[in-house]
């Protein structure tokens, strides 16, 4: 199906009830496959998201002759090459829609022996890449962009990359990732410094290979020349699609909903901060750490929420999950204000702008910052929405937050352009419908 022919209707009302396990976290099953390809070894992945981005990144290990069987009910069995085993592809790596993808594969990528073109969707052309290619430069790599900095990117192989440290301007875990896999084949050290804390399953995962890191503060160092050896990782369920029904049960009156085996990454749990501070009913079980991540159970209840200025030491941690969260402000008592998430621009769109534009449609006041938004919540109405078209701009994380926002409609809410939710969240409508969302595809 074309993007423009996946349209969301979204009949008015209902409650969130029930228990579910929503698909694996993508940050952790794009890097299973990325590591799990240079290691020594079998690496067996289960929970693995097959989603259209992490699908980009096994088909690409397999374009460079990495074996990989399935995935398979998210069983992935990948027979790695080792750190020097990839071989040049015959064609450019097309990544799709996948930001993940492209940043952290040209960090990768440029230490190898071959040259190779990263190329993707239309929506990918035009993200920055600049970001990765400047540091990329100052190691030694050669990777060309257009003339405006965005793909596709021409990678010349053969390089020497030499270790350096790397203080980032803006937290970024793809830039930050990216040179951090690249540092695996420098000369010396490699060290990056972030402004403040982003997600670490890089990191973790690393280490989960056996690979030495040392962390201080915000501060991480490798040693390039080491190698990796195969592990076997269990995908927790990604909090970022966790994020819509946490959302959703939180607003709809009578909501009574489980999130089970939820990644709790504490670089990712900003959601859950965020909510509680606007006084949602969130309760953690059964909390334990599968793979060198922390997984848990969430149980959501629904609660009257209230405006808040969002702390902005919470804006890193919980970055993707913003549209969802607008959503939830609309809902509350009185005034939310986001400041300092000025990284929501060059998403998978413009998602400030993007998503004040489809609030405004639905009746919101819903104000544009330079670097947030000012939202002005309509708490005590049980109907909080009014019925409208929104166009999601092909961006799944728009898409998805504003079929919560039926939960709150007086009327339908139609959503247009959702094709990109297969991206990230395989099967969402069906799993939504089943908790007693009324979306119909």
């Amino acid at each position: 199906m074309s993007g423009s022919d996946v349209i969301f209707n979204v009949s008015p009302g209902g409650k969130l009830t029930g228990s579910i396990r929503v698909p694996g976290d993508k940050s952790i099953s794009h890097r299973s496959i990325m590591l799990g390809s240079l290691a020594d070894g079998t690496t067996k992945v289960t929970g693995f998201l097959q989603g259209e981005d992490n699908l980009a990144t096994l088909n690409a290990f397999r374009a460079m002759g990495v074996n990989i069987q399935g995935p398979d009910n998210g069983c992935v069995i990948i027979d790695g090459v080792g750190m020097h085993g990839l071989k040049a592809p015959q064609a450019s790596l097309d990544v799709g829609n996948s930001g993940t993808s492209i940043r952290l594969l040209s960090g990768l990528l440029a230490a190898q022996n071959f040259d190779c073109e990263l190329t993707g969707d239309t929506s990918l052309s035009t993200r920055p890449m600049r970001r990765v290619t400047d540091p990329l430069a100052e190691m030694g790599a050669i990777v060309g962009t257009t003339d405006t900095g965005t793909p596709p990117l021409k990678i010349k192989g053969g390089q020497r990359l030499k270790g350096f440290h790397y203080k980032m301007p803006v937290a970024s875990a793809q830039v930050k990732s990216c040179l951090l896999l690249a540092g695996l084949y420098a000369e010396g050290q490699t060290c990056v410094t972030e402004p403040a804390p982003t997600r670490d399953h890089t990191e973790r995962m690393l280490e989960g290979f056996g690979y030495q890191l040392q962390r201080n503060g915000s501060t991480v160092c490798l040693t390039g020349g080491g190698k990796l050896t195969a592990t076997n990782i269990d995908v927790p369920a990604d909090i970022s699609s966790a994020a819509f029904f946490l959302v959703g049960a939180s607003i709809a009156e009578g909501s009574d909903l489980t999130l089970e085996h939820v990644g709790m990454n504490p670089t990712r749990d900003g959601v859950i901060n965020i909510l509680r501070l606007m006084g949602a009913d969130i309760t953690v079980s059964n909390e334990r750490v599968i793979g060198g991540e922390p997984v848990a159970d969430i149980r959501v209840r629904s609660a009257q929420l209230k405006g808040i200025h969002i702390p902005e030491d919470q804006v890193p941690l919980a970055i993707d999950e913003f549209p969802a969260i607008f959503v939830a402000a609309a809902c509350a008592e009185g005034e939310t204000v986001l400041s300092g998430a000025r990284e929501l621009r060059v998403k998978e769109s413009d998602r400030i702008q993007v998503m004040a534009d489809g609030l405004k449609v639905l009746g919101i006041d819903a104000k544009p910052t330079e670097d947030g938004i000012v939202i002005q919540g309509k708490g005590a109405d049980a109907q909080v929405f009014i019925s409208g078209q929104v166009d999601s701009h092909g961006d799944h994380r728009i898409a998805m937050s504003f079929t919560m926002a039926g939960l709150r409609a007086c009327g339908e809410i139609t959503i247009t352009d959702c094709a990109n939710v297969d991206t990230s969240f395989p099967g969402f409508a069906q799993l939504a419908a089943s908790v007693g969302n009324g979306i119909k595809v």
